[in-house]
């Protein structure tokens, strides 16, 4: 293995996400996934002479809330321009993208590494219409072409050269999956196609500030692909500059069955795309009343809701980053906290026994909304020591899910109330005691641990009546005799 001990790596990351607009960039075709091969095409899509496109709104729109998001700059003068070259899968013989004016400018994405907060630089996002799908897997003689794709707008993010590891890599897109997912752009599935991401990668000696020759691995649709290919591309340049070889300017791929890349073609410093602006669309001119409208929609980004709950509620940092990971559970978690001050509790059971049960279920947060009043009176429950926290997550719980209803109606109605009689407390005490004999001696020999097995039992007899915290101190003072 080569090490990193004298070389430093230098990333940049293309990320391209496709928007989740109903139609196409340019045309009404539909762009959503999944549709027969070559369906959701039209003589707009495939650029046929005396058709005229015309830009979607809700593109640009979606474009300035990933800007606004992430801290750009918003250019109020914007045009789209043609970039020419040949594509197989590209039917008009050119892409219209931006280029001059890209309509996001600077910006930054925050990660969180082992060592702390990071600040990854944007250079851009720009907007662009995707090129079809060349299919090479199906047929043995011939390369087949799904234009279905071809038009649908997407997003184009390009950090700067300031990412020193496949890790900080892989954190900063899972982050921007996150805030694609957070806003409603796009629906971030990476196996879809609907976020790609293409690595720029050289190496360097540890403090020297030029640049290396660069590879670029193109096409990553996995975050793990991603971080794979980074870290076998890095080993792979030190390995050729340790043994006095010559790195070569390339795009590469990467193979998932191996987690290795491998060539497609060495690539030039420069392409001349000849881009000019395209004169069947008209430039465009943001004011600011639009962005503004656009920046007052937003809703609160991932990194202020954690500020917030920090300060407000007390949480652990672990807890906030669970929280934070799905927009739909994070508002769930606004929504019930609203309604009590069991801001810890209402977190342990959302990162509980509701996960586990709308994984089951395949339920959604959306579903479990107006249950929230039952919920907080079941918290209520719990946190009084009236019910038993394993009888009301794994009966009552449930009980209300399957039929709205007020929790204590069912509590009582099941004689599923915690015992406040310490008579009855004890009596379930002395039984499991009498009946443990043999672990009563070893505990007061020193096996302090069994007092959790005696607490088991109890529950057991009581049928989770018994509150374990009483039932605990019971058993400490009979056990001191």
């Amino acid at each position: 293995m080569a090490t990193l001990e004298k070389y430093e790596a230098v990333i940049g990351l293309e990320i391209h996400a496709q928007l989740a607009t109903h139609s196409k960039l340019f045309c009404g075709d539909a762009a959503s996934f999944g549709a027969a091969p070559n369906t959701h095409i039209s003589p707009i899509t495939m650029g046929h002479p005396g058709t005229l496109p015309k830009t979607n709104t809700k593109a640009i729109e979606y474009a300035i809330k990933m800007g606004l998001a992430c801290g750009c700059d918003i250019e109020k003068d914007n045009y789209f321009a043609r970039k020419h070259y040949f594509y197989p899968d590209l039917p008009k013989g050119y892409q219209i993208s931006q280029h001059t004016t890209p309509i996001c400018v600077g910006g930054k994405v925050s990660i969180k590494n082992s060592e702390g907060e990071k600040i990854i630089q944007l250079n851009r996002i720009h907007l662009e219409e995707d090129a079809g799908k060349s299919i090479h897997d199906i047929s043995a003689t011939d390369t087949l072409i799904d234009l279905n794709r071809a038009g649908t707008p997407l997003i184009e993010m390009v950090t700067e050269p300031c990412i020193h590891s496949a890790e900080d890599a892989f954190l900063f897109v899972t982050e921007v999956r996150r805030l694609v997912r957070w806003i409603g752009i796009c629906d971030g599935n990476m196996e879809e196609g609907s976020l790609r991401c293409d690595a720029n990668i050289s190496i360097r000696e540890k403090g020297d500030t030029k640049l290396g020759t660069r590879v670029e691995v193109k096409n990553l649709n996995s975050i793990r692909n991603i971080k794979k290919a980074i870290e076998f591309e890095i080993e792979r340049l030190i390995q050729i500059t340790e043994t006095g070889g010559t790195i070569i300017q390339q795009t590469r791929s990467f193979d998932a069955n191996n987690d290795t890349t491998f060539s497609i073609r060495d690539k030039e410093d420069a392409n001349d795309y000849r881009y000019f602006p395209d004169p069947d669309l008209a430039p465009f001119h943001l004011t600011d009343e639009y962005i503004k409208n656009i920046q007052d929609a937003l809703p609160s980004l991932p990194n202020e809701l954690k500020e917030t709950w920090k300060q407000l509620y007390s949480l652990s940092d672990y807890d906030i980053e669970q929280l934070c990971e799905h927009k739909e559970e994070a508002d769930f978690y606004i929504a019930w906290t609203k309604q009590t001050p069991h801001y810890k509790a209402a977190a342990n059971w959302i990162l509980g026994p509701i996960r586990g049960y709308l994984n089951e279920s395949k339920h959604s947060y959306k579903m479990l909304t107006s249950a929230i009043p039952y919920l907080v009176q079941l918290l209520d429950l719990v946190e009084s020591g009236q019910l038993n926290f394993s009888v009301a997550s794994g009966k009552v719980f449930k009980a209300i899910m399957e039929q709205p209803q007020s929790p204590l109606q069912f509590a009582q109605s099941h004689n599923l109330l915690q015992s406040n009689s310490t008579d009855e407390m004890s009596s379930w005490v002395d039984q499991v005691l009498a009946q443990n004999t043999d672990k009563v001696e070893a505990y007061k020999k020193g096996k302090k641990g069994l007092i959790g097995l005696f607490v088991g039992e109890v529950k057991k007899i009581s049928k989770g009546k018994a509150d374990p915290k009483t039932i605990t101190q019971i058993l400490e003072q009979k056990l001191s005799k």
